[in-house]
């Protein structure tokens, strides 16, 4: 190929990527499905108001204190039981497994029916309890509510867009401070629903406000008559005694234009698009820079390397030198070569499962109605992809030389799964101890165990069936039977400094949208943008896998052959920084008081970072696996 024809190439390429961002990017800011179907209301039918658990928001110094969420049944609450028991709501394995517990209410509410300063119930919180309470409080605790499928939201306005938005759930009190916090516990609540009107007789939800007041309501001797809540005093719950405290609630209507499918508008308005392709032209920069380079590479000095060690005259007949060099011990197994196939094994099923979620997403067959839709995806395809696992663990070890079948499938099966499984049931005891409801249930754990024994250790045990009785990977060229020596490498090129160095760029590509996605999970936000994303993920494996090409190169430069695992740490890195930037994270953005709180968020960075080294070590190596194949199999060897 021609210099001039390459450039015209990588001119288009170019061009076509920077398309592909704009259109994708139009459709990224919030294409989804508002949910299965609408519900139709009859006027004066009557509308639930589910309940959820209590979740940490930021405090009044704006830090995040916990992670542990709490039941909105919780007994320390003493809030209002439904009359008939406790009704527990249908929830996905997604949902469960992230913290939702979803309960029926004693609120009554009755479409285009208002009602003022309605008695919910009267309770008396004795003093031990109002420590935990007030101590919530203190943290910003928020309730989380739902009506028809809709969160209950608080309307603010975005300090960066000044526009409004709805910020979903509403807080458990507040805190004045005249000299020192005072913890006001809310028991009011005005509700304003937002409804539709398709027909004369039919309206829809589109949309749910809450406004809490902490009012210190006295019931009337007389129970006949509704409770004042015109009282100005505040609710403040003593510690030293018993409090009686009555709950009660309004509600009120509101007719509204919106339409019952772009109800989750407002919901998911909280983030500046800007930010979005301010990430993405900051990922595309880098992904210009490596092609750039790599281009000068493969066509330059590449293409030179390869006419010149091909080259049929005399003169030019001369020892090998460069990578040619190394020729015939670049195909050599590597050490511990089963554990290199695992990885890569696992590093093709999340592959997999990430694109194939990424798509589903980016259709909108992931919506914010349908509550763990997308963990229930991302399970149910990671399980399904098992297949995929065992088919390039058990190829790329039989290609090296690997002899055990067995041996392979059961490393395959217990790596990954294993690994995740044992920190996930040491952050479920710390929930248990905590009195925290994001425990996983006994029955749903056992419930994913039998998915995964029943359904992704055959899907596993099947595809390295196939994948050890597919035929090897030959390699191009002959491999010598004793090792040659590698000679002493410049620092840069060592293996630590030459990990550090392909990691920062890889980070560099993603960890602005890391920080949206660190938002929404521990603030509990709604994160929506998966055209971005989607965008981010494939810039993410055409940077690493451009990186790691480029490092493998002047690895066979420098005479070293051990590429495959240089390979597969070297695009891993990036992993590092990101549990640095977890770290950062918890010193700027958290407070973390407990020893539970600080296990559980260390422990989901552990298993994000863990996936995240398999994923991009994986890309890493087939990249360079590819590019060495190529490469090699170019060149005349005697």
């Amino acid at each position: 190929m021609k210099l001039g024809e390459a450039a015209k190439c990588w001119k288009a390429i170019a061009l076509s990527l920077g398309l592909g961002v704009l259109t994708l990017g139009r459709q990224a800011s919030g294409f989804y499905l508002p949910g299965i179907a609408p519900h139709d209301y009859m006027a004066s039918e009557k509308v639930d108001l589910l309940v959820n658990s209590f979740t940490p928001s930021l405090n009044a110094e704006n830090k995040l204190e916990s992670v542990l969420s709490y039941s909105y049944y919780d007994d320390r609450f003493h809030f209002c039981k439904p009359n008939n028991g406790l009704t527990p709501a249908h929830e996905s394995l997604g949902s469960i497994l992230f913290g939702d517990r979803i309960y029926g209410s004693p609120f009554e509410l009755h479409m285009l029916n208002n009602v003022s300063c309605e008695l919910l119930c009267q309770q008396t919180i004795p003093g031990k309890d109002v420590a935990f309470i007030n101590d919530k409080i203190l943290k910003g605790y928020n309730y989380n509510w739902l009506i028809d499928g809709l969160p209950a939201a608080t309307v603010k306005i975005d300090d960066r867009t000044q526009q409004q938005f709805y910020s979903i759930g509403f807080e458990l009190g507040s805190a004045s401070q005249p000299g020192q916090l005072v913890p006001h516990f809310h028991n009011h609540y005005e509700i304003t629903v937002q409804y539709h009107t398709v027909d004369a007789i039919h309206h829809r939800v589109v949309g749910v406000i809450i406004t809490p007041m902490s009012k210190n309501t006295v019931m009337p001797k007389d129970f006949s008559l509704k409770p004042n809540c015109d009282v100005v005093e505040p609710m403040n719950l003593q510690e030293e005694k018993d409090n009686n405290v009555v709950f009660t609630y309004s509600v009120r209507w509101v007719r509204s234009d919106k339409s019952w499918a772009t109800r989750w508008d407002a919901y998911l308005n909280a983030m500046d698009p800007k930010i979005h392709w301010f990430s993405l032209i900051n990922s595309a920069v880098i992904v210009i820079f490596l092609s750039a380079m790599l281009a000068l590479i493969l066509i330059r000095a590449l293409h030179k390397d390869i006419a010149r060690y091909n080259a049929d005259d005399a003169e030019d007949l001369q020892e090998d030198f460069g990578w040619k060099l190394v020729h015939g011990d670049v195909f050599r197994a590597p050490q511990h070569f089963e554990f290199l196939a695992v990885i890569l094994g696992s590093g093709y099923q999340l592959f997999w499962m990430m694109l194939t979620t990424l798509i589903v997403a980016i259709l909108g067959f992931i919506s914010p109605s349908s509550r763990g839709s997308l963990a229930s995806a991302m399970l149910i395809l990671f399980i399904l992809f098992g297949f995929s696992a065992g088919f390039n663990s058990a190829h790329m070890y039989h290609s090296y030389g690997g002899t055990s079948l067995k041996r392979i499938i059961i490393m395959t099966v217990l790596f990954v799964p294993g690994t995740c499984w044992v920190i996930l049931m040491i952050i479920n005891f710390c929930l248990i101890a905590a009195h925290s409801s994001a425990a996983a249930p006994a029955h749903t754990l056992l419930g994913v165990m039998a998915l995964w024994f029943t359904v992704s250790i055959p899907l596993t045990i099947a595809g390295a069936y196939y994948g050890y009785h597919r035929k090897t990977i030959d390699p191009p060229v002959r491999v010598n039977q004793i090792p040659r020596q590698i000679p002493d490498q410049p620092w840069y090129l060592r293996p630590v400094p030459a990990a550090l160095m392909g990691g920062i760029l890889t980070f560099g590509a993603i960890f602005i949208e890391l920080y949206f996605i660190m938002n929404s999970i521990w603030f509990h936000k709604v994160y929506y943008v998966f055209g971005f994303l989607f965008l981010v993920f494939v810039i993410l494996v055409v940077t690493t896998a451009e990186v790691t090409i480029l490092l493998t190169y002047f690895h066979l430069c420098a005479e070293d052959y051990n590429w495959q695992w240089r390979s597969v740490y070297t695009a891993g890195a990036s992993a590092l920084y990101v549990f640095l930037y977890g770290v950062l994270f918890y010193f700027s953005r958290l407070r973390l008081a407990s020893y539970a709180s600080l296990v559980i968020y260390f422990g989901w960075m552990i298993i994000a970072c863990l996936l995240l080294f398999i994923l991009t070590g994986s890309i890493g190596f087939v990249a360079s696996h590819y590019f060495v194949r190529r490469i090699y199999g170019a060149i005349k060897i005697d």
